[in-house]
């Protein structure tokens, strides 16, 4: 398995988020190693590290505490802090947006400062205002897989599981300086895009793959070879990879979740081995649980796509890392995903985490919260 994250660059002083990616990322070039593990995203708010492939629990936790260290690194050596949340708790700092050479203020992006990659302005040009405020932090989990058709089949099983994936990880309540109300709001702003979410049905790879031609003709995909879905054979490399979560600034929760996920797609490569091709959810009642899951997180009820019926959410994420005690097991990561589960559950996700900081300090103490956790720092360094 292997892990991509996205972060926010934020200025120390007033905790909003600064455009400043090509600045750190040229910084992060001269530093060894972390060329390879840092790369830009769709703003230039954000950067994104990842690690290489990891086969236990420990080698991925200790990819993944250097590569936030790289990034912390190359952020500080520009005056600015790296921060963990799903989406900007503060909008954006006052000083004068970093571009491009010859780029004027928005560019066409609707005020978003986008990153310098063609795919980026692509993606600008097709959606227009829905990109303005389309500044979101994910994980991203990737694990080997036979094949892509194996992969397609993958998402069959794990499509009714996804929303307690989003309830546990979410770490986005604020956008910029206001409360949404929401655990998620990252899963609510992709949620509008005709392409983004959970996964269709699909019996097979050719299926999968027609859909998506019919998609991106409509012009709602970028191109049928590129599906942002929340699991998706990646176009890449040899993996299953799934894209629900908020980015997590815990880093033992951001490990253990991604061993969760390790085990559930363990799970569903087996299923698919034996020819069950997976259940059959239909995709508005999997929409709506992602909606559920994305305001209350694991708060209050959640809905069981097994049967239709709410139940408590916390009773589905209980179940989930129960469901796939045999890969756990044989993985040696059956404790920690349990007590990371239990942890999550007792103290909330990253969103509730977020809200005691701003009951106690605003937003911004929100904001210096997460950089604590982020960069591994206590929350009281200057």
């Amino acid at each position: 398995m292997g892990v991509e994250e996205e972060y926010f660059l934020v200025d120390p002083g007033s905790g909003r988020i600064s455009a400043a990616a090509g600045r750190v990322l040229a910084r992060a070039r001269a530093e060894p190693g972390a060329s390879d593990v840092l790369t830009g995203e769709f703003t230039r708010h954000q950067i994104e590290a990842r690690t290489t492939p990891c086969a236990t629990l420990a080698h991925l936790r200790t990819e993944l505490s250097a590569v936030r260290r790289a990034a912390a690194r190359a952020a500080r050596a520009e005056g600015l802090r790296l921060c963990a949340s799903g989406t900007p708790v503060l909008g954006e700092a006052a000083e004068a947006t970093e571009r491009a050479p010859g780029e004027e203020a928005g560019d066409g992006a609707w005020g978003t400062p986008v990153g310098d990659h063609p795919r980026h302005r692509a993606g600008v040009a097709q959606y227009r205002a829905m990109m303005g405020d389309f500044a979101v932090c994910a994980q991203h989990v990737h694990v080997h897989c036979p094949d892509r058709e194996c992969a397609v089949l993958v998402g069959n099983h794990l499509r009714p599981v996804l929303p307690t994936l989003v309830a546990l990880s979410a770490n986005s309540p604020f956008h910029e300086g206001r409360d949404t109300g929401y655990a998620s709001w990252r899963s609510v702003i992709r949620q509008r895009f005709p392409c983004l979410g959970p996964p269709p049905y699909a019996r097979s790879l050719a299926e999968s793959a027609r859909r998506a031609e019919t998609i991106a003709a409509a012009e709602a995909m970028l191109a049928p070879t590129l599906p942002f879905w929340d699991v998706r054979p990646n176009p890449r490399l040899p993996t299953v990879e799934i894209r629900c979560p908020d980015v997590s600034a815990d880093l033992e929760g951001a490990v253990c979740l991604a061993a969760l996920v390790r085990a559930l797609v363990a799970e569903a490569i087996g299923a698919v081995g034996r020819g069950d091709p997976g259940p059959r959810v239909g995709a508005e009642e999997l929409r709506a649980a992602y909606w559920k899951a994305a305001r209350d997180g694991v708060t209050g009820n959640g809905v069981d796509l097994a049967t239709g019926r709410a139940v408590p959410a916390a009773e589905l994420a209980r179940a989930l890392p129960t469901r796939v005690e045999g890969p756990l097991e044989a993985a040696g990561d059956r404790q920690a995903v349990h007590a990371y589960v239990r942890r999550t559950l007792v103290d909330g996700p990253g969103a509730a985490l977020q809200r005691a900081a701003a009951r106690e300090a605003g937003p911004p103490g929100a904001v210096r919260r997460l950089v604590a956790a982020t960069e591994g720092t206590s929350a009281k360094d200057p």
